[in-house]
């Protein structure tokens, strides 16, 4: 973790409890007040709530009693099963919880020392790409002396009652929590990549060969500390935590808390083969109700595997709320998953480890276009390019990208009705190899990926991307809407990701003795073809090297082939206008590559700008002879800077 951490409200813990200690006073948050405004922002209690310490509700309380678990934690009257998923999710992980409490055990009540406790407590949550740690009392919300929120199935623990409060506090409020995802509590707690995906419309539950795709993956992730939640939306006419006939609740966060091949005996035939089966351990917030098909916990099934079989798994058939099903009964029951990754990021792993870049943006109004940085998605054509927009070069020939686009927490704004996620989503474009500066208007640039547009807290994609150069178009799916966001990306090799600023060359004291740029010109080489031999095996190993000025730029090889497809971009910023653009054909060779052709263009304005093929000529003396072989082109030119 980062060893820079923002304080939320400013508040410093260790300040505020000496302070505490030596004024023999228990803290009081005047940031979160023990009152009704930190409940709700809308709704009024149900009845009168008091605010209570966790020595006025038990004789000997603990943060934790017999350390963390995932079966610590009950959902109270909030619609918060999310955060209760959550949290369990994150109990199964001690690097990770202990990030979100830190040093818990300076935290934790000392029987011995009890002039040591100050009432005071502090967690850390991960917001919008930095580690913010948010300070709080122990006052906690009850009704007839029992805690009405989040709590845990142990009288005296209270780590996911705090946890819960200080949450609520960076929200705003309590009511705040109410129907939220469990994918963005975790990437909170943890800075994890989330991906949700939709299962019924995957078509999970009938196409094997994409369970078995998605078990691999599902099974990879939890392997290496990934998080993953589960649910069943509900449909038209189904109210939310109605009962399926199988157990399920339909509109209710799962966390998943085991993946594993279950090996079994011979006498048995199952779906996938007959050594293994493919398993998936879930566990429902309440803490009870549990699934009652095949391999629920009284099930026939059990029967059949062994003792030290259901040891290992840790089958216990209390109604706990924790239950096994195949990873087919789970695809063919459940709609909706949440996968948080923890991309690993280490150079000192066993495992794949991934190049981060993060970048902090901002959708932003400016009635000036070329100021404008809220333009709204693909479809609106006029103003699409008036996003930010960020560069980056994939280096291999191919390499996996996974993007991560995150909006701000909106829960601080619901006390002004406005704390619905907008709708976002992104473009990929593949641009000129040289590009530097924004792009105006598209041309030859070529559009390869785009994003879902939803209105959820993180859009991801996975994609594999050919070398070259990319800009990524984060938008609001609407023009015009202000909010803050962070990009992360993630590929195998370093990508230099940056923001594109400028809209042009700057005009520097070095202009002026060299002259600034008059003309922009655009090329795209898409194919030559009709090339000479050049080995014995009839092939050739052909690339293009295009020439402006001082500058140049060179394609990929393509081997073996006299009809290659280079679909190389280049973009050039021209002082002198009079002075050709030359396109050249090289065959690659060991020792030394040869020369064979070239096309010559005066690249104007006023030029044609569709697709156009030319026949190859020689050079120098040789430059008005014919050679064999053609290339095809585009060209852009503009004297306005701008424009393109």
């Amino acid at each position: 973790m980062s060893s820079s951490v923002r304080l939320f409200k400013d508040q410093k813990y260790h300040e505020l409890k000496e302070q505490c200690i030596q004024q023999r006073q228990l803290f009081e948050d005047p940031e979160f007040p023990a009152s009704d405004e930190s409940l709700f922002y809308q709704s009024a209690p149900p009845r009168k709530v008091e605010w209570k310490r966790p020595k006025d509700l038990c004789e000997d309380p603990h943060l934790f009693v017999n350390g963390i678990s995932s079966h610590d934690l009950h959902q109270g009257i909030l619609g918060n099963c999310w955060f209760v998923a959550a949290c369990s999710c994150l109990a199964l992980r001690n690097s990770l919880w202990q990030q979100v409490i830190p040093d818990f055990k300076e935290q934790e009540w000392d029987p011995k020392n009890p002039q040591k406790y100050a009432g005071i407590f502090r967690f850390r949550f991960w917001c919008l790409g930095e580690w913010t740690e948010v300070v709080i009392d122990d006052l906690l919300p009850t009704i007839d002396g029992k805690l009405i929120y989040c709590h845990s199935n142990v009288k005296n623990e209270f780590w996911s009652a705090l946890l819960e409060k200080a949450y609520a506090k960076l929200a705003g409020s309590y009511e705040a929590l109410d129907g939220g995802s469990a994918a963005d509590a975790i990437v909170d707690f943890t800075g994890a990549v989330a991906e949700s995906i939709d299962l019924a419309q995957g078509k999970y539950g009938e196409i094997i060969s994409e369970q078995m795709k998605l078990f691999e993956d599902l099974l990879k992730v939890h392997k290496r500390g990934g998080l993953i939640s589960c649910s069943i939306s509900a449909s038209s006419g189904v109210p939310n935590e109605a009962e399926t006939v199988m157990g399920l609740v339909i509109g209710h966060a799962y966390s998943v808390t085991a993946i594993r091949k279950l090996r079994l005996g011979e006498r048995l035939l199952f779906s996938f083969n007959t050594e293994k089966l493919f398993m998936i351990r879930l566990r429902n917030p309440w803490g009870k109700r549990e699934w009652n098909g095949a391999w629920s916990d009284n099930s026939e099934e059990w029967k059949k595997v062994s003792n030290s079989e259901r040891k290992s798994l840790g089958l216990t058939l209390e109604n706990d709320g924790e239950f096994w099903m195949t990873f087919e009964d789970w695809c063919k029951n459940f709609t909706d998953v949440d996968i948080c990754r923890i991309v690993n990021t280490s150079y000192f792993s066993i495992h794949k480890t991934w190049e981060k870049k993060m970048m902090h943006g901002a959708w932003t109004k400016n009635s000036e276009p070329l100021l404008n940085r809220s333009g709204g998605c693909f479809d609106n054509k006029e103003t699409f390019l008036q996003n930010p927009q960020y560069i980056f070069d994939v280096k291999k020939t191919e390499d996996k990208v996974l993007v991560s686009l995150q909006q701000e927490d909106r829960r601080k704004y619901k006390k002004e009705r406005k704390g619905d996620n907008i709708p976002i989503g992104f473009e990929i474009l593949k641009v000129e190899d040289n590009r530097r500066y924004r792009l105006h208007k598209l041309t030859v640039q070529e559009r390869v990926a785009t994003s879902l547009y939803i209105n959820t807290r993180t859009v991801f994609l996975k994609r594999i991307l050919k070398q070259g150069r990319y800009i990524l178009i984060p938008t609001t799916y609407h023009p015009g809407i202000i909010t803050k966001f962070i990009l992360r990306l993630f590929t195998d090799v370093p990508s230099k990701l940056r923001e594109l600023k400028a809209d042009k060359p700057k005009m520097t004291c070095w202009n002026l003795l060299c002259g600034y740029p008059r003309r922009v010109t655009q090329i795209k080489v898409h194919s030559a073809e009709g090339l000479q031999v050049q080995d014995r095996s009839g092939g050739a190993d052909p690339y293009v090297l295009i020439k402006c000025e001082n500058q140049s730029t060179r394609s990929p090889v393509q081997h073996d082939t006299t009809s290659a497809i280079f679909d190389t971009q280049v973009i050039f910023y021209r002082k002198k206008t009079d002075s050709p653009i030359i396109v050249q054909v090289w065959n690659s060779n060991i020792l030394c590559d040869q020369f064979l052709g070239q096309a010559v263009l005066t690249a104007s304005p006023s030029d044609p700008r569709e697709q156009q093929t030319l026949q190859l000529q020689g050079r120098g003396s040789r430059e008005t002879v014919e050679v064999p072989g053609r290339i095809t082109v585009r060209v852009f030119s503009s004297d306005d800077l701008v424009e393109l």
